[in-house]
C-alpha cells in the first residue's frame, strides 16, 4: 500500500465565508501532524484541466498571521460552471474533458484529494474520482445549507448573520415610513437561510421553496398587523420561491444563462395593491457570500479540515465529513453527492415560526 506523501485541496462551486479556514486547517494538520506536502489546486477542477497545471504548494508560512481564519472567499479560486463531463466549448458544443482532469491529478502526483464543495460539485468530483481511481475526501460548504446528512455546512452561519443584519436595518426604516419591506435571500432549492433569518430577525412572513403559499394568505397576515395598529411589516423570501401560479422567477445573464431572482419584486408589486400599503424590496444576492466568517463557520471549518486530513491518514476515502449531534461525523459520499437537503415542512424550525405567528405558507390539510 503506497504511503500518503502528497495531497491536493481544491474549492468548487460558489464561494462562501469559511473556505479559507478549511484550507488553513488542512494545511496545518497535514504538515504538522503527518509531514505531507499540500498542493492547492486553483479554480477547482479547472486547475487540473489547464496545461500547465494551475496550482501552488501550501506550507505553514501561508498562515503566519492567522489571517486565513478571517478572510472571506477562497485564496485558491473556485468555479461553479463547466462540468468536465460536458464542458462548454467556444462553438457552443459540449465536450467530455474528464480525462484531462484525471490526467492532471496523476501529473501532480497526488496520493489523495480533499475537495470542498456543495452537493452538485461533490457529485461531479465523486464521478471523477471513480473514473480516475482517486482517493477522495469531501468537506461540505454552501450558504444554502442543503448538503445531505450534515446539520451544517461551511458558509451557512455567516450567510444567515448577513440576512439577519439586513432585517435589523430594514425594520427601523419600515417602521419610520409605514412600509412593508421584502427581503430576498439566497436559497435556490432549499429555504434554510430564509427560515433561520426570518425567525431570528422577527419577520412576519417567511416564504421558502418547500412550502406553497398564497397571496391571499400573505395579505391576510399583513393586513391583520395593520389592523392591530402596527404600520409596517417584514417579509423574507428565498430566491427560489415561485409565483403563486408556480412559475419560476428568473433574470437573464450574459451568455444566454438565467439565474433565480426577482421574486421580491414580483411580491412587492402584488402586495402594494392587495395590502394597500407602500412596499419596498431588497435583494441581498452575493452580499451573503462574502465578508468575515462568523465564529460558528470558523469553528466548523477548522473541525472539518482536521477531520478530513485524519480520514486521509486512515485511508477512509469516498467519505464526507459532516456535523451531527454537536460533533464531527463522517458519511459515505455516495449517500450525499447530488442529494439536496430540504427544509422539513413539519420540522422544528417551521413549527417555531408558526408558533410565533409568522406566516410560512399554507398548512397542509
Amino acid at each position: 500500500m503506497q504511503p500518503i506523501r502528497k495531497i491536493g485541496i481544491l474549492t468548487s462551486g460558489g464561494d462562501c465565508a469559511g473556505l479559507n479556514a478549511v484550507i488553513r486547517a488542512v494545511v496545518r494538520r497535514a504538515i504538522s501532524s503527518y509531514g505531507w506536502q499540500v498542493m492547492g489546486i486553483k479554480d477547482g477542477t479547472l486547475g487540473l484541466m489547464n496545461r500547465p497545471l494551475a496550482y501552488q504548494e501550501l506550507d505553514l508560512a501561508l498562515d503566519t498571521d492567522t489571517d486565513l481564519l478571517r478572510l472571506g472567499g477562497t485564496i485558491l479560486g473556485t468555479i461553479n460552471k463547466g462540468d468536465p463531463f460536458a464542458y462548454p466549448m467556444p462553438d457552443g458544443s459540449k465536450k467530455d474533458r474528464s480525462d484531462e482532469v484525471i490526467a492532471g491529478y496523476r501529473e501532480l502526483g497526488l496520493d489523495a484529494l480533499i475537495a470542498i464543495g456543495g452537493d452538485g460539485s461533490l457529485r461531479i468530483l465523486r464521478k471523477l474520482a471513480q473514473k480516475g481511481n482517486w482517493n477522495l475526501v469531501a468537506v461540505p460548504k454552501t450558504i444554502d445549507n442543503d448538503v445531505h446528512l450534515t446539520e451544517y455546512a461551511v458558509g451557512f452561519s455567516t450567510g444567515v448573520e448577513v440576512a439577519v443584519e439586513a432585517l435589523d436595518r430594514l425594520m427601523p426604516t419600515a417602521a419610520s415610513h409605514h412600509r412593508v419591506m421584502i427581503l430576498e435571500v439566497m436559497g435556490r432549492d432549499a429555504g434554510h437561510i430564509a427560515l433561520h433569518a426570518g425567525v431570528a430577525g422577527g419577520a412576519d412572513v417567511i416564504l421558502i421553496p418547500e412550502i406553497p403559499y398564497s397571496l391571499e394568505g400573505m395579505t391576510k397576515k399583513l393586513s391583520s398587523l395593520l389592523a392591530e395598529g402596527r404600520k409596517h411589516g417584514l417579509v423574507v423570501v428565498a430566491e427560489g420561491v415561485k409565483t403563486e401560479d408556480g412559475e419560476p422567477v428568473t433574470v437573464a445573464h450574459g451568455g444566454g444563462q438565467s439565474r433565480y431572482g426577482g421574486i421580491a419584486h414580483y411580491l412587492s408589486d402584488k402586495l402594494a395593491d392587495l395590502v394597500k400599503a407602500e412596499t419596498r424590496y431588497t435583494v441581498l444576492g452575493h452580499v451573503q457570500r462574502g465578508g468575515i466568517p462568523s465564529m460558528r463557520d470558523r469553528v466548523l471549518a477548522s473541525a472539518f479540515g482536521v477531520h478530513a486530513v485524519d480520514l486521509v491518514h486512515q485511508r477512509r476515502f469516498d467519505r464526507m465529513v459532516g456535523w451531527q449531534d454537536r460533533g464531527v461525523i463522517e458519511v459515505p459520499l455516495e449517500a450525499v453527492a447530488g442529494v439536496t437537503r430540504y427544509c422539513d415542512p413539519f420540522g422544528p424550525m417551521v413549527r417555531t415560526a408558526r408558533g410565533l405567528g409568522i406566516y410560512v405558507g399554507e398548512v397542509a390539510g
